[in-house]
């Protein structure tokens, strides 16, 4: 289905393109030594080429550009041999140098694209303009001091992707779902952690409407959103906005505007500036980034399997559906814990509990699948337990939430509390048969075509037995017995 917000002049197309801010995964930054721990103490992590002081050169981090390769291979996006870094100069108080070093007409990575699932089941793909490697600023901190702003240097230097994609996106629900792929990608690939509350990957979100056929109108850049539910609020309410602009006779300005999260709107920061107003030249201190064919070839062989591979694999090999398939490998860790509680076991019964009773867990304790309440081997003893039909699903669940608890095993808990299942043909008989002779009315109604009540006498038997009778054994008694009465 198309989305379009409604206005008094009737529907709107919305149009969005996604400027992707993602920190490089590495022990030093961009251009100089300093180390890149999050949470560090302010101004601690600040070399003389962070702080610009005056005569330092800054050097280029190999494993930086290597990581924005590897991106750009995981993004199937062309890999430019021959790149520039230029100086984009602009006053920040935290830019000790009063100019960014990032990438503008020669950037390392080119066009590439991004596969998206949405929710009704289609997918789409989403274009990527560019990806280049820039230096981040420092952070101006407001509220440490009631007269003076203080500058923490820690970020400033820190190596960023920046990832652009076309605009292509044609709803928040698009644009979520571009930006879960995007970090899970990067994620699979070690290039970036993705921790948008850490301030490691935040997006810049241009919007702009349009009725249906026309060309693009004006945009405005919504700046600094550090969370996917933020980004798509501010999809729909900056469109509003501009619909509201728009059909009250008005013009929508080029502008840099912030997302009031509290109140779900947008407010006007600054006019927007053009790359003419940066005053981009090539950086006199850096010459251009020249590699080599076989080293980026050395990169692409060493990548890991990624998500949309992964995913082909799962429906090809375990026969899972493409949601399951998408829900099991947006984490690599995920994926990798559910092929190890399906080896050697039925798949879809592995990813019905891992997505099921495991899942819930995990969200019920506020834990995640790093420290999960239970372990995959555990999990996979439980499963075991099943398929030899020592206890039946009912019972699963119950000494699964005891594992839980207790964090013994599954074997260990069904011993303890005697909950093995009745398999005896003998007992499961005794059962139906008490079940049929306290129920004649019951029995007489589904003998004259009411079979519904089958269901009825299942549970009374299951009941009976405290829930250890064998579902199967039971089913094929009870459709023997009431067959023999009818």
């Amino acid at each position: 289905m198309t989305y379009s917000l409604q206005g008094n002049t009737g529907p709107w197309e919305v149009v969005v393109g996604l400027e992707v801010h993602a920190q490089v995964i590495s022990r030093a930054k961009l251009f100089s030594g300093a180390a890149t721990t999050f949470g560090s103490e302010p101004n601690s992590q600040v070399s003389f080429v962070d702080a610009a002081f005056p005569g330092m050169l800054p050097v280029v981090n190999a494993e930086c550009v290597a990581q924005a390769v590897r991106t750009g291979l995981g993004l199937n996006a062309r890999i430019n041999l021959v790149s520039r870094f230029d100086r984009k100069n602009y006053f920040y108080a935290d830019l000790p140098a009063g100019y960014q070093i990032s990438q503008y007409e020669h950037p390392i990575v080119g066009t590439g694209e991004v596969e998206v699932e949405l929710a009704d089941g289609t997918s789409k793909a989403i274009g990527v303009t560019r990806l280049h490697l820039e230096q981040d600023a420092g952070k101006s901190i407001h509220d440490q001091h009631p007269t003076r702003t203080l500058v923490d240097l820690n970020r400033s230097g820190i190596g960023l992707m920046e990832i652009v994609s076309e605009p292509d996106i044609r709803s928040p629900e698009e644009a979520g779902a571009y930006l879960r792929k995007l970090r899970s990608i990067l994620r699979y690939l070690g290039t970036c952690d993705g921790n948008m509350e850490e301030g490691s990957m935040r997006a810049d979100v241009n919007v702009s409407v349009r009725k249906q056929g026309e060309p693009y109108r004006t945009r405005c850049e919504v700046k600094n959103v550090n969370s996917i539910r933020f980004v798509m609020q501010a999809v729909e309410a900056e469109a509003g906005r501009q619909i509201e602009v728009w059909e009250a006779g008005g013009t929508v300005s080029q502008e840099t505007r912030l997302f009031d999260s509290g109140r779900g709107v947008t407010r006007s920061m600054r006019s927007k500036e053009d790359a003419h107003d940066y005053r981009y030249f090539p950086d006199p201190d850096l010459l251009p980034l020249v590699l080599e064919e076989d080293w980026v070839a050395g990169l692409k062989a060493s990548l890991p399997e990624l998500p949309d591979a992964k995913r082909a694999r799962f429906i090809r090999s375990y026969g899972l559906t493409q949601y399951d398939a998408s829900v099991l490998v947006a984490e690599q860790v995920t994926a990798a814990f559910y092929e190890s509680v399906a080896e050697g076991r039925d798949p879809k019964i592995a990813a019905n509990w891992v997505m099921g009773e495991f899942f819930a867990a995990m969200n019920r304790l506020g834990r995640s699948i790093e420290n999960p309440p239970v372990s995959a081997t555990a999990l996979g003893g439980l499963l075991d337990l099943i398929a030899d039909n020592t206890i039946n699903g009912r019972i699963a669940k119950d000494v699964f939430e005891a594992m839980v608890e207790t964090g013994k095993d599954a074997a260990a808990i069904v011993d303890d509390r005697g909950l093995r299942q009745v398999t005896d043909t003998g007992a499961i008989d005794d059962a139906v048969d008490r079940i049929l002779a306290a129920n004649p009315d019951k029995v007489a109604e589904y003998r004259s075509g009411k079979d519904k009540l089958f269901g009825f006498f299942v549970g009374q038997t299951m009941k009976a037995m405290a829930g250890k009778g064998n579902p199967g054994l039971i089913n094929d008694t009870l459709q023997r017995r009431l067959a023999e009465q009818g």
